[in-house]
Order: structure tokens, then C-alpha cells, then sequence
């Protein structure tokens, strides 16, 4: 090979360049595994044939695995930038884009070249001595924007503003004249925080917020009064009308009104002159999620000190993705994911058992992100804008490492988390563990899933003395959280009663002042396993319904509990509110009483409910206890009742789900018929051979099929729900068999009680939707906090503001 010239070789192999069509997705921005970017100090090399890109470790195995010889490649090196260059002020909320707020990035110059292998031979690109062939393969890929980048749009932008559909026809009544200050609520002595209704002039205050700051709710119950639509906040008024705080009661949000000023003109206001003196919604909102749980979770102001190393990679916030990096920090904390997809997998096994596009396999990508976070070969201080030598350690932030791949991955099989929306961090965990779980089916021994799977167990105990059992494996512990347990009552009254005369006199309570009940752990523990009245329950025995004890216990304690504190209740009205609460969590807990003992001797089983005809003996009844529940909640009988049958009275949590997401089914309020149901039992034979295809036995495959009404992808995911389902139990596959057969949680990892404190994720924001998820983890005896790209010693861990708490068990 030595004597060939590089031009020759690229002319031998031109049927191995390909020219992109648009419809291919090309990846130059990132090595398929590991995060060598081009930046990196090898550049980053782009197959030609399957437009992948590769490191310069990695290069060599994409070659030895495809053949493929010729490959673009890229180097970007960083440009000197001369200090003096004005910052521009934003004029967008929007992160990233024109307008926006400066990234701060550094800029980089960018040198391509053409790479032969595997003798490395390169030629200059651009050159017109290149064939026009590789000319026009090279130009459509620098032109092509990068799969990485269509995957995540990195810019975060705040929602538009619409237009209001009451402006174009508001009325204007009464002959006020508004002056130009010296504002006050007309209902109470609120002197801030005052919104004028454009109807008829009225000046009222704002709402409250959740910490009693903000307003008496006056303009809101005046709405409610008198459904006068639009108000305009005072103090939010100047030459510049757009950015004044219009708010629509009806639409509930934020508005554009096209004809503020003959609004404004009407009640004598000449805007031109007036100066800003309040803040917007906006503006308060983003103030008030920088108040003190913020602070305190994100342990801001503290002087955090940086870590760096194995083990201590941050990851880069792709966009509201930290619901994602807090859960995986925590997950690859633990020693069954860090065996599994670090020390048992390297990078080459994971690449070569592959399919053809590694991005899209879970398995490769999984072993990309435990081998960026575990090896420590991304964590290291960055260098800064200007600075030419890396920072001392005593100040240096890192860069981390960005899970694009892997979060493209993992989204792909969910339609939420492909969004730059935040997520609930704890459906993501649960999300995560199921792909996990499916990704290593075929050796369900190397599944590092089940170190978190526990069997749960409930008994119920009727009235005629006869118990039911009902089990379900379960991956989190999700407990309620009994505020009448709360510790500090006295102070609590005290504070409520300083709140309420600071309220009726107009005055705001600082964050200072605020006390929160403190629940401890074991209170929610016991709340958990404490028996329960099922009223209501349709008894076997009795045929008839009774009032039963419902109680509840874990059948086998895993390697890592995972405890979800119940912070969202729902309120009236269907809103969901976060309690203010601090649940005193020890380092140490024990659980041994929850454990589960099963069918005691003497006790009877309650009878198999009676077939009553043949017609129905094959339809699936709703568990009273499930459809009891959800009702408590509020929702309606009906729909109780088809949410259990259609989850097969899997459970209160998945009845709910399913509830949620059929509430606008069209036939939702349909009484429950027989025949229709008998009529779905024709399931398509082809989507049964589907099944089967993948290793399902045919009677659970028409089973799932039928419950997940002929969905494949939903089937799949109720065969893995439901991992006891049989044939025979078809119709209650959650009742305890009364014949030998194989337990839920066989072979499930089992030991003592007591476990130790390793991980909290904590929330801060009002709803799992929105607000900003923070990890801190136990390690090397040290806390540590992992907040996106930022890593560094916890000073002040806040054990007592979690939402998932993370545990593993002490093996004595």
C-alpha cells in the first residue's frame, strides 16, 4: 500500500462514496460512542458510505466492521477572540438564538480533509484535483444540518404570546378616570401587584402565590362576579405597549390585546409617557423560581467546591433535559448499572454486536453514556473564553458531556420525552427501567433492572372473615405523605395565624418567615402499610358488598429502593398543587415491617367470583377496590370501572393512566356491554404471528392484544407489565392462583430490611412539568451535587426536600 499515491486509492474506492439524499441523517457532530466531538484533539471522522462519524480511537473499528475506507474529516481548533467586543443585550427570553442571551461560546475555525484507510492517507479538501463525485458527497454534508442537532433544538424560547379572542369586541362601560398613581386595591390595602380591568376601570389585586406572597385574589373573584374578560397590570404601562402584562381570565394566560391603546385612552391613560415600575407574570415568575427552594436545592450562594474524574462527569442540559441527567447520574451510581454497561461491557463489545446505525441501539448507546460518565475522560477543567491555560481547580467549571444519542434513544420508543418540554423525572425512571429491561431480554440475568424490582403485595380481608390476595412487581415505593404527622404543629399554628393577620392587613410574608410541616419518613413508611377501608367491595363470599381491610406489604426487598415522596396532590378543580413540605429523611432506615407474609395457615381464600352465564363468565370484571379509588379522586363511577377492566385491574396507578389518556374517547360514557366486547375478541391473526415472532406464547399474545385493544406496542409493554399473566388467569391476572404456580417475584434479588441513604433527586417549580430537577449522591463517602454540567462537593445536602429518595440495601 506504502508506494500508492492517495489520489489513486480514493479513485479505487469511489463506489464506496456516497452522495446524501435529504432524507438521510447525517451525524458530524459527535462520535456514535463516545463524545469526541470535532473540538476533540483527534477531530472527528464522517464514514462516507453510512455518514456516522468516529473518534480517532474508534475510527479504525467502524473500518474493521464495515469496510468502508473513506471518510471526511473534521477538526475544529479554537480562534483567539479579542476581549473587547461588545456584549449585546437580549431582546428575546430565548437561550442560543439571534436576540437572545449570549452562550458564551468560544469560536472555532474549521479545516476539513479526506482520510483513506487504513493507511490514513489524506488529501486536501476543499481541491479541484478531487473527483466531482466525493466534491459534491463532502459539500452535502457540511451543508446538511446535523442529525444531533435536528434531534434537540438547543434554543429554549418562552411561549408567544396570542392574541386575545375578547380584545377585537371588548365593551367599555362607566366613566372612570384612572390617575397616574397612587394606586391602591379597591378591596383591600394592596398597593402593589394591581390590575386594572379594561372593562370598566375597576383597580383590584393580583392572585396569591403559593408562599402567600402576591395579592388577596381580588381582580380574579371580581372576573368571577362579573366575567368582565381582559385586565392590564398597573405599573407594567409604558411607551412600549407590547411589552405591558395583558391577562385573559377566560382563555387563563397571558395576552395580546391589538387596541390597548383606545383601551387605555378610554380610562384616560396616556401611555407614551408612563415609566415601568412592576414586574410582568413572566418576570415574577422567573423571580420567584429563583426564591428559596432553588437556593437551597441548587445550594447556590454556598461555594460549592468542583470535582473532577471517574465518576464525576456532568452532563450538558440538552434543552429542559435535567429530569434526564438527574436520574441517570443516580442510576450510574449504582454498582448493577455501572457492572453491567461499564465494567463487564467495553466500548468495542458494545460496537461490534451493534446493528448497522449504533445511535439507534440502546444497548451501544447506554455503554457510550456509562463510559462518558464513568472513565473520567471528559471530566476535567474547561478552558474559558480568552484564557489560553486551564483554570486553577479551585474555580473551573466543566464542560460535560451532552446525551444526545442516548436521550434520541431512549425517546424514540416515547412521545413525551423526545420533546424539549421538562418531563417528571420520576416517569422517566420508569420509562428508562422498562427499555432497560426489554433491551436485555434475551439474558434477563445481565439485566441490571431488576436490582430495583420488588414484588408488592395486597391482602384484603373481608367482612365474612375470607382475604383475597393481589400482587404486582413494582420498580419505586410511592408514598402519600400524611401531613397530620407533621412534627413541628406548634409552630406551624403560629405561623398560620402571623400568615392570616399579615394577609388581612395587605402585607406580604417573606420567604424568610416561612414554616413548612416536617413529616418524618417513617410516618409516610407506616401511612403506607397501614390497613385501609375498602367500602363498597362486591364479596365473593357474601355476594354482596361489604366493607373489607385492605393492607399492604412488599414481598421482596431489592438491591436499591427507590421511594417517590407524593409531593402533587390534586385540589379541587382538578389542579394539581405541590404540598410545601420537608420529610425528615435518616441515613439509615430499616423496612423489615412491611414485609409481606403471604396466605397465613387458617386463612381461606375468598371463592372465585361465580360464572353467571356463559356470556359473561369470559368478561373481565372491575376490581371494586381499584374503581373505589380512583372515585375518591373524584373521577365518575363509569369511568372507574373501564379503566380497571382495560388495564385487566392491574392497579390503581395503571387504571389511572389509562383514565387520563381515554378521557375524550368518544365512547367513554357507553355503559359497559358485553356483546362489544365479545365482538373485539376478533383479534388480526397477523398481529398474533407478530407476537409470537418476538417469543410470546399465542394465548398471552391475544390476551395483550386484546387488552391493549390490538396496539402491538402496548401489547409488548402489558406482556412486560404483566410478567405472571397466563392463559388461565386471563381474567383477573392479578389474583393470587390458588394452585403451585410459579411466584411473581421469583427470582427477583431479595435480603435484609435495613437500607442506606445514596441518592435524592429534588424538584424545584410548582409541577413536574416545569421547574429545574437537581441530584446529589452519595459517593466516596462524600456528598456530592450533580446540577446538569456542574459537579462539586455538597456543603449542605437538602436530605429533607427530595422527590425520589435512592437506597441501597446494607448486606451485614
Amino acid at each position: 500500500m506504502e508506494g500508492i499515491n492517495p489520489m489513486d486509492l480514493l479513485r479505487s474506492n469511489l463506489s464506496r462514496v456516497r452522495i446524501p439524499e435529504p432524507t438521510n441523517r447525517i451525524y458530524k457532530q459527535e462520535c456514535c460512542l463516545s463524545f469526541d466531538s470535532p473540538r476533540s484533539e483527534g477531530g472527528l471522522f464522517v464514514d462516507m458510505n453510512t455518514f456516522l462519524a468516529f473518534g480517532k480511537d474508534y475510527v479504525g473499528w467502524n473500518y474493521e466492521k464495515t469496510g468502508n475506507p473513506v471518510y471526511l474529516h473534521i477538526k475544529q481548533t479554537k480562534k483567539l477572540v479579542s476581549e473587547d467586543r461588545p456584549l449585546k443585550k437580549p431582546t428575546l427570553l430565548a437561550i442560543g438564538v439571534d436576540g437572545g442571551f449570549d452562550n458564551n461560546e468560544l469560536e472555532y475555525e474549521e479545516t476539513h480533509k479526506i482520510v483513506i484507510l487504513p493507511s490514513y492517507a489524506t488529501l486536501p479538501f476543499p481541491s479541484v484535483e478531487l473527483p466531482e463525485k466525493v466534491r459534491l458527497a463532502v459539500d452535502a454534508i457540511l451543508m446538511a444540518e446535523g442529525a444531533e442537532r435536528k434531534e434537540q433544538v438547543a434554543a429554549w424560547t418562552a411561549d408567544k404570546k396570542q392574541i386575545s379572542a375578547y380584545a377585537m369586541e371588548l365593551r367599555q362601560i362607566g366613566n372612570v378616570v384612572v390617575p397616574p398613581s397612587g394606586w391602591k386595591c379597591a378591596k383591600c390595602d394592596k398597593r402593589d401587584n394591581l390590575w386594572l380591568n379594561l372593562t370598566d376601570g375597576m383597580i383590584l389585586c393580583g392572585r396569591r402565590n403559593w408562599d402567600g406572597t402576591g395579592g388577596n385574589n381580588h381582580a380574579i373573584e371580581y372576573y368571577k362576579e362579573t366575567g368582565y374578560p381582559l385586565a392590564v397590570k398597573l405599573g407594567t404601562i409604558t411607551s412600549d405597549l407590547d411589552a405591558a402584562d395583558v391577562f385573559s381570565y377566560p382563555e387563563d394566560d397571558s395576552v395580546i390585546d391589538p387596541l390597548l391603546a383606545q383601551h387605555l385612552a378610554y380610562f384616560g391613560i396616556d401611555f407614551s409617557s408612563l415609566q415601568k415600575t412592576e414586574m410582568t407574570t413572566a418576570e415574577r415568575e422567573l423571580d420567584q423560581n429563583t426564591n428559596f427552594d432553588w437556593d437551597r436545592i441548587q445550594e447556590s450562594g454556598q461555594d460549592v467546591e468542583p470535582i473532577f474524574g471517574p465518576g464525576y462527569t456532568g452532563l450538558v442540559n440538552l434543552g429542559n433535559s435535567c429530569y434526564m441527567a438527574a436520574t441517570m447520574q443516580v442510576v450510574f451510581s449504582t454498582e448493577s448499572f455501572c457492572r453491567r454497561y461499564y465494567m463487564n461491557q467495553s466500548l468495542k463489545m458494545a460496537f461490534e454486536t451493534a446493528p448497522a446505525d449504533p445511535t439507534v441501539d440502546l444497548n451501544m448507546q447506554l455503554t457510550k453514556l456509562a463510559h462518558g460518565l464513568l472513565s473520567g475522560k471528559y471530566s476535567f477543567p474547561a478552558v474559558e473564553k480568552g484564557e489560553t491555560t486551564a483554570p486553577s481547580v479551585k474555580d473551573a467549571k466543566q464542560e460535560g458531556i451532552p446525551p444526545r444519542m442516548f436521550k434520541a434513544v431512549i425517546a424514540a420508543s416515547h412521545p413525551e420525552f423526545s420533546t424539549v418540554r421538562q418531563q417528571d423525572a420520576l416517569e422517566f425512571f420508569l420509562h428508562f427501567l422498562d427499555q432497560v429491561e426489554r433491551s436485555n431480554a434475551v439474558k434477563p440475568e445481565l439485566d441490571p433492572s431488576r436490582s430495583f424490582k420488588f414484588g408488592v403485595e395486597e391482602r384484603i380481608l373481608c367482612s365474612s372473615g375470607k382475604v383475597a390476595y393481589n400482587k404486582r412487581l413494582d420498580y419505586i415505593l410511592s408514598l402519600n405523605i400524611p401531613l397530620h404527622e407533621a412534627t413541628n404543629k406548634e409552630e406551624l399554628e403560629a405561623f398560620n395565624k402571623s400568615k392570616a393577620e399579615k394577609i388581612s392587613e395587605g402585607k406580604d410574608v417573606s420567604s424568610d418567615e416561612i414554616v413548612r410541616p416536617r413529616v418524618p419518613l417513617e410516618a409516610c413508611l407506616a401511612n403506607f402499610a397501614a390497613p385501609e377501608e375498602i367500602p363498597d367491595f362486591y364479596s365473593s363470599a357474601l355476594k354482596a358488598k361489604t366493607t373489607a381491610i385492605k393492607t399492604a406489604g412488599l414481598t421482596s426487598f431489592p438491591d436499591y429502593l427507590v421511594l417517590h415522596m407524593r409531593k402533587f396532590v390534586m385540589e379541587a378543580g382538578w389542579v394539581p398543587k405541590k404540598l410545601d413540605v420537608y420529610i425528615d429523611v435518616p441515613d439509615v432506615i430499616d423496612i423489615s415491617h412491611i414485609r409481606s407474609k403471604g396466605l397465613q395457615p387458617g386463612e381461606e381464600l375468598l371463592p372465585e367470583a361465580a360464572p353467571e352465564g356463559a356470556a359473561e363468565s369470559s368478561q373481565p370484571v372491575a376490581d371494586e377496590a381499584i374503581v373505589a379509588q380512583l372515585a375518591s379522586m373524584g373521577f365518575n363511577q363509569l369511568h372507574c370501572q373501564k379503566a380497571a377492566i382495560n388495564t385487566l385491574n392491574a392497579g390503581v396507578e395503571e387504571a389511572m393512566n389509562w383514565l387520563l389518556s381515554h378521557m375524550d374517547d368518544p365512547d367513554i360514557d357507553a355503559p359497559i356491554s358485553h356483546e362489544s366486547q365479545s365482538a373485539e375478541i376478533s383479534i388480526d391473526q397477523s398481529k398474533v404471528d407478530t407476537l409470537i415472532s418476538f417469543g410470546f406464547q399465542e394465548e398471552i399474545a391475544r390476551m395483550a392484544l386484546k387488552a391493549s385493544g390490538g396496539d402491538i406496542e402496548k401489547a409488548t409493554d402489558w406482556i412486560f407489565n404483566n410478567p405472571n399473566a397466563s392463559a388461565s388467569s386471563a381474567m383477573d391476572t392479578n389474583a393470587s392462583s390458588n394452585g403451585p404456580s410459579t411466584p411473581v417475584d421469583a427470582g427477583l434479588p431479595d435480603g435484609g430490611g435495613r437500607y442506606r441513604l445514596f441518592g435524592i433527586v429534588s424538584h424545584i417549580g410548582t409541577s413536574t412539568q416545569c421547574g429545574h430537577y437537581v441530584a446529589h449522591i452519595l459517593k466516596d463517602g462524600r456528598w456530592v451535587i450533580f446540577n446538569d454540567d456542574k459537579v462539586g462537593a455538597s456543603i449542605n445536602t437538602p436530605k429533607d426536600m427530595g422527590y425520589l429518595y435512592f437506597f441501597e440495601r446494607i448486606n451485614s
